[in-house]
C-alpha cells in the first residue's frame, strides 16, 4: 500500500491520520503531520439469542361503510364536524374527508373516533402466517390449477 500523502510505499501497517479535516492512510513519516486516528472498534459478534416467537398482534381492517357509521355516530351525539374535530384533536378537514368517504382512516385515527362516538370502526382481521399459508387447499397447485378456478 501506499502513502496517500507522499506516495511512498509503506511497509507495515498504514497510519490513519486526520490532516486538515480529512482522514487519510499514512506513512509514519507523513503521520507527524497530522492527528493520529485510532482505528474504529470492531464489532462484536452478537451472540446467539433463542428467538421467541412473536405474538401476533390482531390485524384490523376499517368497515367498509366507515363514513356513515361516522357521521350517525356524530349526529347522534348532536355534534358540529368542529364539535369533533376538537374533541379528537384533528383538523375539521379531516373530519369533513372521512364523512365523504374521500379518506379511509388510519387505524390510529379509527380507535380514536370509536373511543369519542362509541361506534364501530374496526373490525380484527385473521392474518394467516407464512405456515399456514404453505398448508392450505392450494398445496401443489400451479397457476395453470389458479387460472382453471378462475375460469370456472
Amino acid at each position: 500500500m501506499r502513502c496517500e500523502i507522499c506516495g511512498t510505499k509503506i511497509v507495515g501497517k498504514p497510519l490513519r491520520t486526520k490532516i486538515e479535516g480529512s482522514v487519510m492512510l499514512a506513512c509514519p513519516k507523513c503521520a507527524k503531520l497530522g492527528k493520529i486516528q485510532r482505528e474504529p472498534p470492531k464489532k462484536a459478534k452478537p451472540k446467539f439469542m433463542k428467538s421467541r416467537p412473536r405474538r401476533s398482534e390482531p390485524a384490523y381492517e376499517v368497515l367498509e361503510d366507515y363514513n356513515i357509521i361516522v357521521r350517525e355516530g356524530r349526529e347522534k351525539k348532536v355534534w358540529s364536524r368542529e364539535d369533533l374535530a376538537e374533541k379528537i384533536y384533528e383538523k375539521v378537514s379531516v373530519i369533513n374527508r372521512i364523512e365523504s368517504g374521500r379518506m379511509m382512516p388510519d387505524i390510529k385515527l379509527a380507535k380514536k373516533l370509536e373511543r369519542t362516538l362509541n361506534i364501530k370502526l374496526l373490525e380484527k382481521t385473521e392474518e394467516t402466517s407464512a405456515d399456514e399459508f404453505r398448508k392450505s387447499s392450494l398445496k401443489g397447485a400451479t397457476i395453470g390449477d389458479i387460472a382453471r378456478i378462475k375460469k370456472g
